[in-house]
């Protein structure tokens, strides 16, 4: 099989086990709209957003920083506690030992989940347009997908990088939620932000990301360019960051033999 095969072929074989559990399908879909619902809910007239200097509709405004959750659950979060997981239960170690090669396995992961990042931002920017009437211009369209493809690619990399730093399976949940929270408040996910702690946080990647794409929202951009070169560049860097790190530290095996020695308990050996 050819380069190209080979992944496309560990992609299928990653969404097949992705939508065989229908119920965590269903709430990677649903957050995000219900969390638009909740931020948007309220917002009928224009707002003034500081951060960003001009007036705007809250439903303009959180339609990116429910965008940048989607992607960043389906690729961040969901890759470092999934891949560390797989780690610490032996899974990735018998994956090694098949005849398919260690890229095509890592591609295949990340194409799937590049694709769920998609699949679930056009769910939600549907449901922002046909139910709130966010406005989203036709010459916006395509730097909007680029931004989000390039943000889900470069969030995969970090995932797959911090699960290298994950010591085990329990503390994932805690190590990786409580500082993505914080970065997205500080970010202007949930409000906006201005002053040290936009300039703090426009050096990491959520906050570019965040920017980039809300600049295909930006009613003051309407009759301009929709690309955010400057963000992409930002986004950019950060994904080989987290390429060099994945590559450097990743591990197929896991950190020690705990699960080793679950699964001798859990036959009855002794």
């Amino acid at each position: 099989m050819s380069d190209v095969a080979l992944v496309a072929t560990q992609v299928r074989y990653e969404q097949k086990s992705y939508w065989r559990n229908p119920l965590a399908a269903f709430f990677s879909f649903a957050v995000p709209i219900v969390l638009f619902f909740v931020l948007v809910s309220t917002a009928g007239s224009s707002h003034d957003v500081a951060a960003l200097g001009v007036n705007v509709l809250l439903k303009q405004y959180f339609t990116p920083s429910v965008l940048a959750f989607g992607v960043m659950s389906a690729c961040f979060l969901n890759l470092a506690m999934t891949m560390t997981r797989q780690r610490e239960a032996g899974i990735l170690k018998r994956l090694r030992g098949t005849p398919l090669p260690e890229w095509a396995i890592v591609g295949g992961v990340i194409g799937s989940s590049v694709i769920v990042a998609a699949l679930i931002s056009t769910v939600t920017l549907l449901f922002a347009v046909l139910v709130y009437n966010v406005q989203l211009p036709a010459s916006h369209v395509l730097p909007l997908i680029v931004t989000i493809l390039l943000g889900a690619a470069v969030f995969c990399s970090l995932g797959i990088a911090v699960s290298a730093l994950m010591p085990n399976a329990d503390s994932a949940p805690a190590l990786v939620n409580f500082p993505y929270f914080i970065l997205m408040s500080a970010s202007g996910g949930f409000g906006p932000v201005s002053g040290g702690v936009a300039r703090v946080t426009s050096y990491f990647p959520l906050r570019p990301f965040i920017t980039g794409v809300y600049r295909a929202f930006d009613p003051s951009a309407f009759g301009g360019s929709g690309w955010e070169w400057h963000n992409l560049a930002t986004l950019a860097i950060w994904g080989v960051v987290g390429i060099v790190i994945a590559i450097r530290r990743f591990r197929w095996t896991p950190r020690n033999g705990l699960h080793e020695a679950g699964l001798k308990r859990f036959v009855g050996v002794r």
